[in-house]
């Protein structure tokens, strides 16, 4: 696959269309340079996705479970045979080194997977009830479902969506990110060279104000699902409310690491870097606040800052890069805003917090200590490669700290101690946690975050409650 005007395209009803009336350049971040021009749906490729989903749910929902997982399974396969082309086109357009993009889209293939399978695990109940009565209820597909993705991760955030709906017996019309739109068209490319019946899966770019208002407002779009940033994820849940559509809202994150005296600190200190400066910082569940407690606090930050200055930084394409670029000038501008308002503040810088060059998108990956609590890089999301270090006395204090933010997504905590990992369980407010690791999420277990990190769960066994109905049965034998 080459990244140029052929690959890039709307997909409805099975049939692909690479011009409409406007378009936009999409751009590779690590040189600055245009790729390939990406058509935008209008009015008239709306009502069309629209009514292609609505013919491809009359045809999936009918379509035995056993069915529909043989079709995903073909196309997990060709994901995997194609994990190399599409994690090559993935870093050319949002920037990540080329290991991790491949690994990502492996990764794709491991949820579909995952969700294929539970397509045959939708199970009902039987509820007791008097002589002559059978009560049951069944879970049925819900509809055709709109999806929204971000640039961060094209291929395996696009997954939950794709894997859960389809293997649900939904159809989909997926509004994924205008940056990253060519993994998107690849994964999608999957699915109809698996032969899935046309209107099942469709996909669409443009203004996203202009389709998340058309497609949530349609009456046939039953459910909304998305991942993105917390403002967008209010406004999109607010207008779903309006017309009474469930939602599945996985949004933006700043998760604390609490670090305490009884563990190995340089050890945690690599552990957690790699997982911080993983994709450029620009994860939704990426390390972004830590807390690290007094004994072992300039110890952690030393290792932590000798790992950060030995990153090579660069084109993800070159064998040799960690870390890759950010998405666009804006991420850069922000993280020179964060570093300014925190030294501004009376933290100290201990490694990185410049731009690097002047081609592309590409910022140091930055250590700063004692940084205030009241400090952006302490209250906001982060989204990039700036890791902020306070020290915590007690693990009272550490917990306090940890929850002082509206977020609540992902946590860490290094301990040995079996107590303190215990109150870190019940009390870090937060819809994963992870200790004396820095794995965030896996196909097998949900994944979602509390407070304004959203709510509803996708992955694990609850992979596809959020696409089925509930509906009770009561069936009495005969009538007298």
């Amino acid at each position: 696959m080459n990244y140029d005007d052929k690959l890039l395209g709307l997909f409805i009803n099975g049939q692909w269309i690479r011009k409409t009336d406007k378009c936009e350049n999409v751009v590779n971040p690590a040189t600055g340079k245009t790729l390939a021009q990406l058509p935008h749906a209008g009015p008239t490729e709306l009502q069309q996705v629209v009514a292609s989903a609505k013919a491809g749910f009359d045809v999936w929902k009918k379509t035995p479970a056993e069915t529909r997982a043989k079709i995903m399974q073909k196309a997990v396969n060709l994901l995997r045979e194609r994990a190399k082309e599409i994690g090559t086109i993935m870093t050319m357009e949002q920037g990540k080194p080329l290991k991790e993009a491949i690994a990502e889209v492996n990764r794709c293939a491991n949820i579909i997977e995952w969700d294929l399978n539970q397509a045959l695990r939708i199970y009902g109940q039987v509820i007791a009830g008097k002589p002559g009565y059978q009560r049951l209820t069944i879970r049925q597909p819900i509809g055709p479902v709109a999806a929204f993705t971000p640039w961060n991760f094209p291929a395996s955030v696009l997954a939950r969506k794709v894997g859960g709906a389809l293997a649900a017996g939904c159809s989909l019309v997926l509004k994924a990110a205008e940056e990253t739109p060519g993994t998107a068209c690849a994964v999608a490319q999957c699915f109809q060279d698996a032969n899935l019946p046309a209107g099942v899966l469709n996909l669409v770019f443009g203004v996203p104000a202009e389709i998340s208002s058309y497609l949530i407002a349609h009456d046939e779009i039953r459910a909304v699902t998305f991942t993105g940033s917390v403002p967008v994820g209010k406004l999109l849940a607010a207008l779903a409310g309006t017309h009474m559509k469930p939602v599945v809202m996985e949004l933006g994150g700043s998760s604390p690491v609490i670090v305490c005296n009884d563990t190995d600190a340089r050890l945690a200190a690599r552990i957690i870097a790699a997982a911080k400066f993983r994709n450029a910082g620009q994860i939704c569940t990426a390390p972004a606040r830590f807390i690290v407690q007094g004994s072992v606090y300039e110890e952690f930050i030393d290792e932590f800052a000798k790992y950060a200055s030995s990153l090579k930084v660069g084109d993800g394409l070159l064998e040799t890069t960690q870390m890759g670029p950010l998405a666009n000038e804006r991420r850069v501008r922000a993280m020179v805003n964060l570093v300014e308002d925190a030294i501004k503040g009376g933290a100290s810088l201990r490694s990185g917090g410049k731009r690097i060059g002047m081609e592309g998108n590409f910022f140091q990956p930055t250590v700063i200590a004692d940084v205030p609590l009241n400090a952006d890089l302490m209250t906001q999301e982060t989204f990039g490669p700036i890791a902020p270090i306070v020290k915590f006395n007690t693990l009272d204090e550490a917990i306090s700290i940890a929850n002082g933010t509206p977020f609540g997504l992902a946590g860490y905590a290094f301990t040995e101690s079996s107590a303190s990992a215990h109150r870190l369980y019940e009390e870090v407010d937060v819809g994963i946690l992870s200790i004396n690791h820095g794995e965030g999420s896996v196909p097998e277990a949900p994944f979602g975050g509390v407070r304004n990190s959203g709510h509803g769960r996708e992955g694990g066994e609850e992979s596809l409650y959020c696409y089925t109905t509930t509906k009770f049965i009561s069936h009495r034998g005969t009538i007298n």
